[in-house]
């Protein structure tokens, strides 16, 4: 099978090309220097010669605070892009495997949520991304969507690594203790999606890594695994107010991808400690 992967610069796409490649995928690699999704015709011109089997779209502009004030860019890359992706994949008759987001969601469940609750996106990041997953299933016969939420990876900014950063520099670092989701590594999230390729079980799909916990009590698992004595003090979202409202409680439930046949990720605790020891290898 040829795949074509877009973003494979990022978190995710980096670890998507070690996957896949090991499998014994084609792999036709592009980022935005190489194939901006939000030019209709670029995508046209590049999907009807490279001829991929399948689109994994990797490529998102996920400064969610940033998507509040840069709102056109935010619109293209990560609503005109997919529908892009989703129109020409369509028409050459590759099918599309889409990233989305618990930002989709509200945030005021108590339960995690299922792939059918309503969608109520707080920010514009979320309704952006929520636009692309319309237009997908508007255009699209052959897609995949993937929700997924917290990540985490070797290539890129994320959360440990800034963690990390701050502890080398102060005694006390605060963290919100009020919202809610399931940290996940994009080593697992690729794996996740290795699976779900080989098969046409098309559709929505919510994959984290298992369990839960608020960015606090992930503060503390990162700080204990690298043995790190900083105070971690827990506040709450109005006391750490941003420019982009957060989803409270963003748990997605593994439900569908476990009656599919799926295997479950594993407990983000285990996949955080894998993780840290990459990290202290590089």
């Amino acid at each position: 099978m040829k795949i074509l992967i877009t973003g494979y610069k990022g978190m995710l796409g980096s670890d998507l090309i070690t996957i896949l490649d090991e499998n014994g995928y084609e792999l036709i690699l592009t980022d935005v220097d190489e194939l901006d999704i939000t030019d209709i015709e670029q995508v046209k011109n590049t999907l009807k010669k490279e001829k991929p089997d399948m689109v994994i779209n990797a490529a998102a502009y996920t400064d969610v605070d940033g998507c509040e004030t840069n709102r056109e860019l935010a619109f293209n890359v990560n609503s005109i892009g997919p529908k892009n992706l989703a129109i020409v994949s369509n028409d050459i008759g590759a099918k599309l495997l889409h990233i989305s987001t618990d930002y989709v969601f509200s945030g005021d469940n108590s339960n995690p949520y299922n792939e059918d609750d309503e969608t109520e996106p707080q920010s514009y990041y979320g309704e952006t991304k929520l636009q692309a997953e319309e237009f997908i299933k508007q255009y699209m016969n052959d897609y995949f969507i993937v929700r997924t939420a917290w990540l985490y990876g070797i290539n890129g900014k994320n959360f440990v690594k800034t963690m990390l950063e701050l502890a080398k520099n102060h005694d006390e670092i605060t963290v919100v203790n009020d919202q809610h989701g399931s940290p996940t590594f994009t080593k697992d999230l690729a794996l996740a999606i290795l699976e779900l390729i080989k098969t046409n079980k098309y559709g929505t799909y919510h994959v984290t890594n298992s369990d839960t916990c608020t960015w606090f009590e992930f503060t503390k698992d990162i700080f204990k695994l690298d043995d790190i004595d900083v105070n971690v003090k827990p506040v709450t979202t109005e006391e750490y107010s941003t420019p982009a409202k957060r989803p409270q409680y963003s748990v997605l439930s593994n439900n569908k991808w476990k009656n599919s046949g799926f295997k479950p990720l594993r407990n983000y605790k285990e996949a955080l400690n894998e993780y840290m020891e990459l990290e202290s290898e590089n």
